[in-house]
């Protein structure tokens, strides 16, 4: 990786923290468009429990890992609900971070071991190598290469 690609990197983690730890609490406290339609029918009331009706959303069940460390945006066992909001984002981003870029670099090392390398290089201009490889016709090819005929004879 150059070094003048660890600045946007770093700066993009940065926002992606900043988001996530601070910006997620101030996300709408009210239901999406599945969560809604989910609904319609049912009457609920102001802790959104149903009350009456019939709706989809009654046969729904507590998902297997409702129970995690992480489940419904927060950390289990703090009990400040900002904090606990915002933690379980910056953990969730540092957790995606870590991942990508650990395969990321599994990628980059098995192509290095492979004896191809990871990223090609760059073409000159008129080398060989910097053909139009598109699958269009060479047009820029073929006018140099009638001038360096035309030139040679």
């Amino acid at each position: 990786m150059s070094k003048r690609s660890w600045p946007f990197l770093l700066g993009g983690l940065l926002v992606a923290l900043l988001l996530a730890g601070v910006v997620s609490n101030y996300a709408s406290s009210h239901p999406d468009g599945l969560d809604s339609s989910l609904l319609k029918g049912c009457t609920v009331n102001a802790e959104d429990e149903i009350t009456g009706g019939s709706c989809p959303a009654q046969q729904a069940k507590d998902h297997e890992l409702g129970d995690s460390p992480l489940a419904d945006y927060g950390v289990r066992g703090v009990s400040n609900d900002f904090l606990s909001t915002g933690l379980s984002g910056v953990i969730g981003v540092l957790l995606t971070f870590a991942l990508g870029g650990g395969l990321f670099w599994l990628a980059r090392r098995r192509g290095a071991d492979a004896g191809t390398p990871a990223a090609p290089d760059a073409a000159t201009p008129g080398d060989a190598a910097s053909a139009d490889t598109t699958g269009s016709d060479d047009t820029a090819g073929e006018v140099r290469a009638a001038a360096r005929t035309n030139s040679a004879g």
